[in-house]
């Protein structure tokens, strides 16, 4: 009887400290993720005084894409260290502007690393049982406990070659360049399964220049360009080998 106490109360202690450590087993996560992207430069857009917060300024005529692809690797339960791949394009018009007599038009490529942190400020449940992790315990029975919500920030590069038309060239214009970003925003996952997840991700990015679209007026021009992505993801969760290096053994 004594012996079966005990057994009773060492599983109800070591459960909770297993659990709690579920996530140390798969540290390493390789993920993915596409969506539309938004520029704000010195070509389009509106004046201030006709354009509240911005807002005129996103329009789908203004939107390109972007794809990116990012390894992670989780510090703790709350913070990941990340790196990020990211390819898109930009594009800028005066056409239906405040300045659709200059007639300025722009297309941008660009490819940008970068190295970021996240910090989840609220966690999931799901991933803390071990019916979860032994695929026993469907996801979708209680959503909200299942979702992680982080914000992220730190510090990369954007490699650009902008081709403007006719009169942005006749002006005068730079073609590519090289120039330090601070990424920082905001996302959101589902946990999905053990191994998958799908998020939501919307950062923007401040860029230590003024020519992304290959134009910059110093009489006008206040700010350096700033860009935003708006990112649906899928991740897959890779296994941690024997010296903490991400292994594709299930």
């Amino acid at each position: 009887m004594k012996r079966s106490i005990l057994a009773i109360l060492i599983i109800c202690f070591a459960l909770p400290v297993s659990n709690a450590q579920l996530w140390k087993m798969r540290r390493w996560e390789a993920e993915g993720g596409i969506g539309p992207s938004f520029f704000f430069g010195d070509i389009g857009g509106f004046s201030r005084t006709k354009n509240f917060l911005g807002l005129r300024d996103m329009s789908f005529m203004q939107t390109r894409f972007d794809i990116n692809g990012n390894l992670k690797y989780r510090m703790s339960r709350d913070v990941n260290l990340r790196l990020s791949l990211t390819y898109g394009m930009f594009h800028a018009t005066d056409i239906r502007g405040s300045n659709e007599g200059r007639n300025y038009e722009a297309s941008t490529s660009f490819f940008e690393p970068a190295f970021m942190g996240e910090y989840y400020f609220i966690k999931n449940y799901a991933e803390n049982s071990y019916l979860f992790l032994k695929q026993k315990q469907g996801i979708m029975r209680n959503l909200f406990k299942s979702l992680d919500f982080y914000a992220f920030a730190g510090f990369g590069g954007i490699s650009y070659n902008v081709k403007g038309n006719a009169s942005l060239v006749a002006r005068g214009m730079k073609n590519s360049g090289f120039a330090a970003v601070i990424p920082a925003g905001l996302g959101t996952t589902l946990i999905y399964s053990p191994n998958i997840n799908f998020g939501l991700e919307v950062g923007g990015r401040y860029a230590f220049t003024d020519f992304l679209d290959g134009y910059s007026n110093p009489q006008y021009s206040r700010a350096n360009d700033v860009y935003y992505f708006l990112n649906f993801t899928i991740s897959y969760k890779l296994k941690s080998g024997p010296h903490g290096l991400p292994s594709l053994r299930r």
